[in-house]
């Protein structure tokens, strides 16, 4: 059991670690062969990406924190300490998401009439996708990626609070 549980924190960990790292470059080589959608000009784009990196950085030292504990003391209870960390940065992530709105309404003013179009909707869907991935960390599990997950959840008709929000039930 130990085994399986180890395996696949090392999946989401490695996972959400490799995402920042080939996100970063995806979107380099994005706005090099794309350069009319003005990607790299717009204020929303780098809010939303640095919104979205952020949280997969706090993603990967959630699950590296659990993999650690289970590894050293054969428990995937998350050190209180990085719960605690966690639980402020969340508090971060929505005034970050704020801040991404504000970043949409700027490039509009700014950019009005000649809006990049283009470049603005791969923004808002980098930002979708950083929302959807908050919600996921800190909210409820919307990924599930076994078969038991979502027979679970066919059958019971409720959506899982996510393993974050579980842990923030200790600092209560």
């Amino acid at each position: 059991m130990k085994g399986m549980v180890e395996r696949r924190l090392s999946y989401l960990y490695t996972g959400e670690l490799t995402s920042v790292i080939v996100f970063v470059f995806v979107s380099y080589l994005f706005n090099y062969a794309f350069p009319n959608l003005r990607m790299y000009s717009l204020y929303s784009f780098w809010a939303s990406f640095i919104l979205l990196e952020c949280l997969l950085i706090q993603g990967t030292i959630f699950w590296y924190a659990k993999l650690k504990r289970l590894r050293k003391e054969n428990t995937s209870i998350t050190p209180i300490k990085i719960v605690r960390q966690l639980y402020r940065f969340k508090r971060l992530n929505i005034m970050m998401i704020i801040v991404t709105i504000i970043a949409f309404v700027f490039d509009f003013i700014k950019w009005n009439p000649l809006l990049p179009i283009g470049g603005l909707s791969i923004a808002l869907l980098i930002y979708i996708f950083a929302i959807l991935e908050f919600i996921n960390y800190f909210y409820i599990q919307l990924s599930y990626g076994k078969i038991s997950d979502i027979s679970h959840l066919l059958k019971s008709r409720k959506w899982k609070k996510s393993c974050l929000n579980k842990e923030f039930r200790r600092l209560l």
